[in-house]
């Protein structure tokens, strides 16, 4: 393979020209794969939820043109309803829902029902109900939506109706492969959680909130079977997304509304740049079942 494509380089470059593309080529490892995305530079799209008084911007999955490497997610993008604004509703036949409120208070219509929200709620939409936002404030209010491919041989046992949690009511605590300076709150995970405050759905192995100590990390690793997106919610430092050949760490900076997708198997981490008067740095993170590697 490297042969092939000197030998083509070397039909139009010099040798000293050749070695410095064979250098780059060979300094970042291939299996190291990952999106990044930020929130002040993703462009609006009209989508099934749109009307002129609320917003969808794309991070990965659909409207976004660059998702061809994510296989276990529909969507995961930012709505944002104006004052006194209206989404569509919407239902997807094929996938669940998960849902997180960033910014501001608002109605969620779910089926039948008129569920006042606000920041920190999480929830659990399942396939085929019917969602969608309104707005009776007097500031926007901005949701995070997360859509995840249904895979319905192994789906067998889920949960029908709506679950809805708020971060105020899970306690941070500490993971002990993932090191002291970072606490997390474990928000949602499959029906079988036994540690997650809802345990509701079938692809979506775990939703959660890191919160990292002044110079704080989580300590970089890997997931060999599930796909996974950071969301820094506060803060700055540097994400680990993949490695050189020679092992080592590929940091990235990184600020508040920056979001990165990790395929399977990249290495992948954080490094806390913020000092104590900046207060904590924050990430929201979901991690979910990578489709070809569970079976499907």
């Amino acid at each position: 393979m490297k042969k092939r494509i000197y030998n083509k380089l070397k039909r139009v470059f010099p040798d000293s020209i050749i070695f410095i593309v064979l250098l780059l080529a060979v300094s970042v490892n291939a299996k190291s794969q990952y999106l990044k995305r930020s929130l002040s530079a993703v462009s609006e799209i009209k989508n099934e939820m749109s009307t002129p008084t609320a917003h969808y911007k794309p991070f990965f999955g659909k409207g976004d043109n660059g998702s061809e490497i994510i296989k276990g997610l529909s969507r995961y993008g930012n709505l944002l309803i104006d004052p006194g604004g209206i989404s569509n509703t919407v239902k997807y036949s094929d996938e669940e829902q998960v849902l997180f409120v960033m910014e501001g208070t608002g109605i969620l219509h779910f089926g039948k029902e008129n569920i006042p929200v606000s920041k920190n709620d999480f929830m659990y939409i399942p396939k085929e109900m019917k969602f969608g936002f309104s707005n009776p404030r007097e500031q926007s209010i901005s949701v995070i939506i997360m859509g995840f491919k249904f895979d319905r041989d192994t789906c067998i046992s889920t949960k029908k109706g709506l679950m809805i949690a708020n971060t105020d009511e899970v306690k941070f605590q500490t993971l002990p492969s993932h090191g002291p300076s970072t606490t997390f709150q474990l928000l949602l995970g499959t029906t079988e959680s036994k540690r997650d405050r809802l345990a509701a759905a079938c692809r979506v192995t775990s939703l959660f909130i890191m919160d990292f100590a002044t110079r704080g990390t989580n300590i970089p690793h890997k997931h060999d079977k599930e796909e996974e997106i950071y969301l820094i919610l506060k803060g700055h430092g540097d994400i680990v997304a993949g490695e050189t050949d020679d092992g080592a760490e590929l940091r990235h900076a990184s600020k508040e509304g920056d979001a990165y997708f990790f395929s399977p198997k990249t290495r992948i981490g954080f490094y806390s740049g913020n000092n104590d008067e900046e207060g904590h740095a924050r990430i929201l993170a979901v991690r979910y079942m990578y489709p070809v590697l569970s079976g499907k």
